[in-house]
């Protein structure tokens, strides 16, 4: 198994972009959060990514948008599973790792890994000053899944940072959480982001993401 052949596959699975991380690049990571603590004696990390529709962040009505990105979670994650399929199929160990899979920790969900890290380390795109993922091609709108394996596969070059002096995501934030570079204050942006509607919970802020000059490729 190459590593063209394992992006060729996950493309051909259903993905938009697929790149690959070595599972030595993650020593970064909390303890309990590396590729390893997921999946013993896991080399690699292979990371799926699938874009949210224009329209679903430039609409000023966001309802829906829940829906929206569930849905592409299920198309992404649905590649991730034929790809882990394909690799045990090569005698390969092999585990997806979902956008939406995870356990709470302090009142949020974090996942196994972190699957906007392994994107960066993946080569997919380079974290922003807005903390999310800009990728060349799609900017700040695709959603993840990944494939943990002990497959030994060449990791992808890594894409270099794009903000520069660029703060108007930082700006643009209606609670500041993005006034200490490095990290975002999830408890701020969340208790503004998320509103109930109609008995159901919705998105409805996407100043950092849609403000961003890159929102849509760099």
């Amino acid at each position: 198994m190459t590593s063209e052949a394992v992006k060729d596959y996950g493309l051909q699975a259903g993905a938009s972009v697929v790149g690959i991380a070595s599972a030595e690049d993650f020593g970064l990571a909390p303890e309990g959060y590396r590729p390893a603590d997921a999946l013993e004696g896991c080399r690699s990390v292979i990371v799926l990514g699938a874009p949210i529709p224009k329209e679903a962040i430039l609409n000023e009505d966001t309802i829906g948008f829940i829906d929206i990105r569930n849905a592409v979670n299920a198309k992404v994650n649905e590649a991730a599973k034929t790809l882990e399929k394909r690799l045990k199929a090569e005698k390969h160990k092999a585990k997806t790792i979902s956008g939406m899979s995870g356990k709470m920790v302090d009142g949020f969900t974090r996942g196994p890994i972190s699957l906007k890290h392994a994107a960066e380390l993946a080569g997919l795109g380079a974290i922003g000053r807005n903390y999310l993922l800009i990728n060349p091609d799609y900017g700040t709108r695709l959603w993840f899944s990944a494939v943990l394996t002990d497959a030994e596969l060449a990791p992808d070059e890594r894409m270099q940072p794009v903000c520069g002096d660029c703060n108007i995501c930082v700006e643009a934030c209606p609670v500041g959480a993005l006034d200490t570079p490095g990290s975002v204050n999830k408890r701020a942006c969340s208790r503004h982001m998320f509103k109930q509607i109609n008995k159901k919970w919705e998105i409805v802020c996407f100043q950092c993401r849609k403000r961003c000059p890159y929102w849509d490729g760099v």
